[in-house]
């Protein structure tokens, strides 16, 4: 009976060890510090799904070799998105990112995706040099509405 109870525990510690690990949002990726190189851009966002509407104060900034950061807040101090990203990676965090994630840009939730094409669109609109002042992004039911 002892080595049952035992191999229980043990698988249990197993499964439990391998889920909190593998929904640890803590990044190990070394993102590009902003310089003094890089575009910045402030403005607001309206997202827009069927269920929610935000409009909150955006601060977008993007370097010439991709690197992206992108943050959503709703008055000072009260950041609701943090996105940074690059290429290969992104981390999200904050109350209106799901949970918060990181990891390769290829394996994205699918409720992050939205969030994620933001950079590609930001960047060819805003790096063109023409004066962008508002830039609309559709995502499946996701809708994002800037203006600088």
């Amino acid at each position: 009976m002892n080595y049952v109870n035992r191999s229980c525990a043990i698988w249990f510690v197993a499964i439990a060890s391998f889920y909190v690990t593998s929904c640890s949002t803590v990044s190990r990726h070394a993102f590009s510090e902003p310089t003094v190189n890089w575009q910045t851009k402030t403005g607001q966002l309206m997202y827009r799904t069927p269920n929610t509407t935000l409009i909150g104060d955006v601060l977008v900034r993007f370097s010439k070799s991709g690197d992206f950061e992108l943050r959503v807040s709703k008055g000072p101090g009260v950041t609701l998105l943090s996105l940074r990203q690059d290429a290969m990676f992104a981390e999200v965090k904050g109350a209106f990112a799901h949970g918060g994630w990181s990891g390769p840009v290829a394996q994205v939730p699918q409720q992050l995706r939205g969030w994620l094409g933001l950079r590609d669109k930001l960047i060819h609109q805003l790096a063109t040099g023409q004066d962008r002042r508002t830039v609309r992004y559709v995502a499946g039911n996701e809708t994002f509405l800037f203006r600088f």
